[in-house]
């Protein structure tokens, strides 16, 4: 069994007992009466080049990235060194996130937000957008096509944005068949975990023209980005190399800086 598989039979897990917590209807009533999510993908539309700047804790691979992890105080450093868009870890086990990281970054910044997370259940929809999230990431490795539909469609209906992640030639064509606005090209193999920067700049030329297209993982310096740039990313995913640095905001300055 692969990481890969352990985390999804986990959330499963997990999606049940919080479908224990918190029923179907409540949970559906609580996602139509949420405020309005703010605009995430107008938000990347509007700026030359976006820098999503990931909140999280841990990873699978690394452990432990922050010792004196404070999510709010890195949402109002990211968004002061100029983040366009925050992504949010909700995955408590692996990533040391949790749901109510949504809300509480929201309070402190004005910024659109992610959830990040293994989105396997229609429930996990409705509960993003219940818990304040923007837009959410659903992965065509995890799901199958009617689920990847479906859940896009719902997600849309509720007002959020979606970044359809993939990571290979088949799966951006899935992501194109849908429709998918935002396609993100994951340069991590969620099965193995090795990273390659070079997977986004090979794999570029099949996203649809008309969606933006997002490099996530593996994105250390201006040179990662430059490299991205030319080869007709609008976004960038970046985690690890912002929520390891002292100084955060000149981290995300460093990533802009022309």
């Amino acid at each position: 069994m692969t990481i890969l598989d352990t985390i999804l039979e986990d959330k499963r897990n997990e999606v049940a007992e919080s479908k224990k917590r918190t029923g179907r209807g409540q949970i559906e009533r609580l996602a139509r009466d949420a405020a309005p999510p703010r605009l995430f993908k107008k938000s990347l539309q509007q700026v030359p080049f976006a820098i999503i700047a990931e909140i999280k804790k841990a990873s699978p691979s690394k452990g432990v990235l922050v010792q004196d992890f404070d999510h709010k105080t890195l949402a109002v450093e990211f968004q002061s060194g100029g983040a366009t868009a925050l992504s949010v870890l909700t995955d408590k086990k692996y990533f040391g996130g949790d749901a109510s990281f949504i809300r509480d970054v929201k309070e402190v910044v004005d910024l659109p937000v992610l959830r990040k997370d293994f989105i396997l259940d229609e429930y996990q929809v409705y509960e993003s957008r219940a818990i304040g999230a923007d837009a959410v990431l659903l992965i065509v490795r995890v799901l199958s096509m009617e689920e990847l539909s479906s859940f896009h469609a719902l997600a849309a209906s509720l007002g959020m944005a979606v970044l359809v992640e993939t990571h290979s030639k088949e799966e951006i064509e899935i992501a194109n068949s849908i429709g998918a606005e935002i396609i993100g090209i994951n340069n991590r193999d969620l099965g193995t975990f090795q990273l390659n920067v070079r997977t986004s700049v090979n794999l570029f030329p099949h996203i649809d023209k008309r969606a933006i297209a997002v490099s996530e993982s593996g994105i250390f310096t201006r040179s990662d980005i430059l490299v991205l740039q030319n080869a007709g990313f609008r976004a960038v995913l970046v985690g690890e190399a912002l929520v390891t640095r002292e100084n955060r905001p000149a981290a995300v300055r460093e990533l802009m800086s022309r």
